[in-house]
C-alpha cells in the first residue's frame, strides 16, 4: 500500500502529509497579513522551509543557494501557473474595503491550495527517488492544477 510505503529517509506518506499540513496552516496564517505582497513574501518562506523538511525526510540534498537556483528556475518557469492566483488574491487587499475583504477571505484557502499543490508534487517526486536538480518543470506544470483542486478541498476541511 503506497499509503504506509517507508520509502529513503524513513518517510511514510503520513509522514509526509504531516509536513505538508503544517505548512498549510502557516500559509493560511500568512495570507491573513494585510499588507500586500508581504503575504505573498511570507509564503514562498513557508513553501521553501517545507521543502527543506520533505528533503531532509528523504535523504535528499539541501543546499540553500543551490536549492533557490533550482527552485526558482523550477518555479520562475512556473509562475503564471503555481502563483498567479495567490499573487492575485494578495493583490486585491489594495482596493479599500471591499478589496481587503476579499483577500482575506479568499487567500487563506488559496494560499494552503499552492503549499499543498507544491508539498504532494514535491514529496511524490522524491518518493521516486528524484532530487531539486532531477525535478521537471512540465511534468509539474501539468500535475499542478489537479493537485491545487485538491488542495483547495483539503484547504476548506482545515478552516
Amino acid at each position: 500500500d503506497k499509503a504506509t510505503e517507508v520509502t529513503a529517509g524513513s518517510l511514510s506518506r503520513r509522514d509526509a502529509d504531516s509536513i505538508i499540513r503544517n505548512h498549510m496552516y502557516a500559509s493560511m496564517g500568512v495570507a491573513l497579513i494585510p499588507v500586500p505582497l508581504i503575504d505573498f513574501a511570507g509564503l514562498a518562506g513557508i513553501q521553501i522551509n517545507m521543502l527543506r523538511k520533505i528533503a531532509k525526510k528523504y535523504g535528499v540534498p539541501f543546499s540553500k543557494g543551490k536549492v533557490k537556483n533550482t527552485l526558482f528556475s523550477l518555479f520562475g518557469g512556473l509562475f503564471p501557473t503555481i502563483h498567479a492566483v495567490p499573487l492575485a488574491g494578495s493583490l486585491t487587499k489594495v482596493v479599500p474595503g471591499s478589496g481587503q475583504t476579499v483577500g482575506v477571505i479568499a487567500m487563506p484557502i488559496l494560499a494552503a491550495a499552492t503549499t499543498y499543490a507544491i508539498g504532494r508534487l514535491v514529496a511524490h517526486h522524491f518518493a521516486w527517488g528524484g532530487t531539486f536538480s532531477t525535478l521537471d518543470p512540465e511534468k509539474m506544470e501539468a500535475d499542478y492544477p489537479e493537485m491545487f483542486e485538491q488542495g483547495k478541498k483539503v484547504a476548506a476541511g482545515l478552516s
